[in-house]
């Protein structure tokens, strides 16, 4: 079981009230294994919906703050950090802001809708030496981890490709309502910004970091919504001939979120779904094949402690991934506080969600001159 036994340290959301689709998770996650307590926010602009979610999240009154200016201004001195649950497009203006007024922050993902605002928030941070972590809640999986460290240590030989597809429903099935936000596109669709970052951070989390060489990507309409892009597809070129494929959209009806990710290798292919996140399934070249989950006897990183706050058996799910995350930033951030920084394997910044955001911006270019683009 993971336990804290230091002080949980003081959050303040911007943003994440319960009507949002990641507040009431972000909520639950980060106070999950002790290492953060919420004292206050500004949920939202509409202040009925501040005020109940205040209630709900047993935040006082005098602590609920109609504007996140308000709140910037007044809680300097009470909070270990703030976290962004704004849309997307907002999360420029008000990062930079409580960077350059002393905040650490957290961001849920993505961290902008361009790169050039990721190197503006960026800068933010090295004038101000901050502290920024963005949150890609897939990679808190204990098995995505799992078969990051296959991958690492050479136990799938030299990986030769990956194919990453997270099919979606919900601007098609009937009686979707998605966000007025997700209804407008950028020079990168704001299916990318959603979905896509996924795609580029799973392949850098699994490969250690590697980048593309240059990527080729056809956009599409399929759903009830005319003129915004619901439908990527990709190939991507790495090093050593590793070739990455991906598929990513919210026009597959029958899925709910169909995050699939396969991993073949010159001994041995992994494969993960997100809808049975405890198994990772291994097919080797002898043949044989194997499950590997928490109970696994050949399972390393996924034994380990803070990934079992139940038994195997009992199955571990999208809140304890986000749980993971939040442990990690609680140790990242607590050095960064000790002036004692210690690089984390899995805490990304600014940087990362640039590389990310550039491989979007050349996605979207090459769906546009039907050319191979590099990021």
């Amino acid at each position: 079981m993971a336990e804290s036994f230091l002080a949980p340290l003081r959050l303040g959301f911007i943003g994440g009230a319960i009507t949002s689709a990641v507040g009431y998770t972000h909520f639950n996650s980060s106070r999950l294994d002790g290492h953060f307590r919420v004292d206050c926010g500004c949920f939202s602009r509409r202040a009925s919906n501040n005020e109940e979610t205040a209630r709900t999240y047993g935040v006082a009154s005098e602590r609920t703050h109609a504007t996140w200016q308000q709140l910037l201004e007044l809680e300097r001195d009470a909070l270990d950090a703030i976290v962004i649950l704004t849309p997307t497009p907002d999360h420029r203006q008000i990062a930079i802001a409580a960077l350059d007024a002393g905040y650490a922050v957290i961001c849920e993902k993505a961290l902008a809708t361009s790169s050039a605002e990721c190197r503006a928030i960026g800068d933010a941070v090295n004038r101000n030496g901050g502290f920024l972590a963005v949150t890609y809640n897939y990679s808190g999986y204990p098995m995505v981890r799992e078969l990051r460290q296959l991958i690492a240590n050479g136990s799938l030989g030299r990986i030769q490709q990956i194919h990453i597809e997270m099919p979606q429903e919900g601007f098609l099935r009937q009686g979707a309502a998605p966000q007025a936000w997700r209804l407008k596109d950028y020079d990168i669709p704001t299916v990318s910004l959603d979905l896509g970052v996924h795609v580029h951070h799973l392949t850098h989390f699994l490969t250690g970091g590697q980048r593309p060489l240059e990527v080729v990507g056809e956009q599409s309409t399929y759903g009830q919504f005319e003129g915004i892009i619901d439908n990527v597809y990709c190939l991507a070129r790495y090093n050593d001939e590793l070739r990455v494929q991906a598929w990513y959209g919210k026009t597959a009806l029958g899925y709910r979120n169909g995050l699939r990710i396969r991993v073949f290798g010159s001994l041995a292919s992994a494969e993960w779904l997100q809808m049975e996140p405890e198994d990772l399934r291994l097919n080797r070249a002898d043949g044989s094949h194997i499950v590997l989950d928490r109970g696994s006897g050949d399972a390393d990183v996924a034994q380990q402690p803070r990934y079992n706050r139940f038994k195997a058996g009992h199955p571990s799910g999208f809140i304890e991934a986000f749980a993971n995350l939040y442990a990690d930033i609680a140790d990242h951030l607590r050095h960064y506080r000790a002036r004692q920084p210690t690089p984390s394997e899995f805490v990304f910044g600014a940087r990362e969600s640039e590389q990310g955001l550039r491989f979007l911006e050349a996605i979207s270019r090459s769906a546009r001159t039907r050319q191979w683009e590099a990021p």
